[in-house]
């Protein structure tokens, strides 16, 4: 059975992702893009079905970041081949950079259609 890679190994397929995007992406975004280990689950997360966070971006007084949460990638994509996980980790930093873009040119686009997703979800629990 194939272990899951590590939380190191995940940051090196995240630094060549991070080394595709465009550098005027990063405009502004002075907190980087952050791997922290634990894994985060939405305040709408059910037992039975949960409802992992692979990222966030986060705007406060501090400034702009991106933080994506290697142990819900792991709860989640244990499964998947190591192609199939970095597929993941670039799908999900796209996400967020698009939040923070979006943010930048007073957007919300995307948030509302995360917004979108999060119904879809709660009818789906509720119907269980």
């Amino acid at each position: 059975m194939r272990t899951f890679p590590s939380i190191d190994e995940v940051q090196e397929m995240l630094e060549r992702i991070s080394d595709e995007i465009p550098q005027d992406f990063y405009r502004e975004l002075n907190g980087g893009v952050v791997l922290v280990e634990y894994a985060k689950k939405h305040t709408d997360t059910q037992p039975d079905f949960p409802l992992y966070i692979m990222g966030e971006y986060q705007r406060s007084a501090m400034g702009r970041q991106i933080i994506l949460y290697y142990g819900s990638f792991q709860n989640a994509y244990t499964h998947l081949s190591e192609k199939r996980l970095y597929e993941k980790l670039k799908e999900t930093l796209l996400h967020e950079f698009t939040h923070h873009l979006e943010n930048l040119a007073g957007e919300r686009g995307l948030e509302i259609k995360d917004e979108d997703q999060l119904n879809t979800y709660r009818r789906i629990r509720s119907n269980r």
